[in-house]
């Protein structure tokens, strides 16, 4: 297929990646908090610059918690669009939300991640305080365990994938076999259909940017997939490379749950174009038994997702341009 703007093969995959655990927000939310049914719509309204720096973040830790005030505080350099995150010595981070969305997942993620993490085969943040407004910052805030790793690299060629997407599948299975009782609707709990006007009209307006009709018959594929009957399982809801760690070609841990609740299982199959190569998605596909109409369905997800968040940091995010494209690019090349 033909991408115009940003080349789609950039060179990302000799950049180091980062060791920062980054946040990043479900597709823009000025777009994706105008999908009907959507569980917890981000706010757009981000805080004034100002309010968040390492000075901001040292004064919040020593007067709410004092035994931590002499770690240094060292901001990160992060493509996260939900949270700004900053390194509290060695093994904790604080994560300031950017938007007032965004800071409501903060008691989702305190109250749900403790009884998730035991269940799930590889390490997740441990949240360890939970922080108040004050000194101008206007929301709740967190701190939490640091976890070690980089973040992954689809075209990246240099590495053999099939034992992540393994590992990957192993996640989304621990994940769907936690108990659903009392669990919380996801950010993306609602029917794919649902994104359908949205999905178009971007498209539409992204119609010489990247091959419009090519991506309508994608979407269209999507859509007349059998819908999702069952009941809803867990899921992470936002498998991108900002929110996955590696080491050494295999996955080391899952961050940021803030989309996390019970979906249709399809969801999580985002995992298969945004962190896989062509060459290892039958491996993930066959491990989490992904039947066709599922499989489509994940289809559909991650080109809504992706169209959606090429429309909104084309010009201002390349890290999330640059796995849009990708993401498109491997859904369109068939």
């Amino acid at each position: 297929m033909t991408l115009y703007g940003l080349d789609a093969t950039t060179d990302d995959a000799t950049t180091p990646v980062s060791t920062t655990p980054q946040s990043t927000t479900p597709e823009s939310a000025a777009l994706d908090s105008t999908i009907p049914g959507s569980a917890t719509p981000h706010s757009t309204a981000l805080h004034p610059t100002a309010l968040d720096s390492a000075t901001l973040v040292r004064t919040l830790v020593a007067a709410q918690f004092p035994h931590w005030a002499d770690l240094p505080v060292r901001a990160l350099d992060a493509s996260g669009t939900a949270n700004s995150v900053y390194r509290l010595g060695e093994d904790k981070a604080v994560r300031l939300p950017r938007t007032e969305g965004s800071a409501a997942d903060v008691a989702t993620e305190h109250h749900w991640l403790p009884r998730l993490a035991p269940q799930l085969p590889v390490p997740v943040p441990t949240p360890l305080a939970q922080g108040a407004p004050a000194e101008g910052f206007p929301w709740a805030w967190s701190v939490c365990t640091w976890l070690e790793g980089g973040n992954p690299t689809p075209s990246d060629g240099t590495w053999a994938p099939e034992l992540f997407a393994a590992d990957l599948a192993e996640f989304v299975l621990a994940l769907r076999r936690v108990d659903t009782a009392d669990g919380p609707p996801a950010y993306r709990a609602e029917p794919l259909a649902s994104r359908d006007e949205r999905t178009r009209k971007v498209i539409a307006e992204l119609d010489g940017v990247l091959d419009a009709a090519a991506a309508t018959a994608a979407w269209d594929d999507a859509l007349a997939a059998p819908a999702f009957t069952g009941a809803p399982v867990w899921a992470h809801g936002d498998l991108q490379p900002g929110n996955v760690l590696v080491a050494e070609g295999r996955l080391t841990g899952v961050i940021d749950f803030a989309c996390m609740g019970l979906a249709d299982p399809a969801v999580d199959l985002i995992a298969a174009w945004y962190l896989l190569p062509a060459a290892a998605r039958e491996t993930f596909r066959t491990a989490v038994e992904a039947d066709d109409a599922s499989w489509r369905r994940g289809r559909g997800w991650a080109l809504s997702i992706a169209v959606m968040e090429l429309a909104a940091y084309r010009e201002s995010n390349p890290v999330m341009a640059r796995n849009a494209w990708w993401v498109i690019g491997e859904l369109l090349a068939g």
